[in-house]
């Protein structure tokens, strides 16, 4: 018949409480946005506690959820056309060499909220969560070739980027910028 209820609420509340935060950072840098990026979690959480099932089932259950995240942030961009989520870097606040850090990370968000949708989870998906090219595709739902053509093109266009370029010198797109 399955397990009681509140065994089965117990473990859904520990597993998305332990994946939130991954989860949250993940959605952000899709979204662009704290809130956006909170909602895309919330309702991916939802799901995974309609279909907990599967997801318990499942070879690497946070990648399923992560699946469930991607898809439910490439429905909204199909529901309505992209638009610029940031208009200009925000003013700096902190410790002298701070203030270099949150330029270059406002450069990023800006830079990424650019991308095409796909190439912005193509980037952010292989060089922020550090997946395999394989991995992506599943989350993705696309194959290994359009994962790299993807992140190719995601890459080569914030190169181009000036704000970005003294970056590459010092870290990498996916570190702590």
């Amino acid at each position: 018949m399955g397990e009681p209820k509140s065994g089965r609420d117990e473990e859904i509340q520990a597993f998305i409480v332990a994946v939130w935060p991954r989860l949250v950072r993940t959605a952000y840098l899709l979204a662009g946005e704290q809130y956006a990026a909170e909602d895309l979690v919330q309702s991916a959480a939802e799901k995974a506690c309609a279909a907990w099932s599967k997801v318990r089932r499942a070879d690497d259950p946070y990648a399923y959820v992560r699946r469930i995240l991607v898809n439910q942030h490439a429905r909204r961009w199909r529901r309505r056309p992209p638009e610029l989520l940031v208009d200009a870097v925000p003013d700096a606040v902190g410790v002298e060499g701070g203030f270099a850090r949150a330029d270059q990370r406002g450069a990023l968000m800006t830079a990424l909220a650019t991308l095409p949708p796909r190439q912005r989870e193509a980037v952010v998906l292989r060089h922020w969560e550090d997946l395999s090219d394989s991995q992506t595709a599943a989350a993705m739902g696309c194959s290994v070739g359009a994962v790299r053509s993807h992140a190719a093109k995601g890459i080569a266009r914030l190169r181009q980027v000036t704000e970005l370029v003294g970056l590459k010198d010092t870290t990498h797109i996916g570190g702590a910028v």
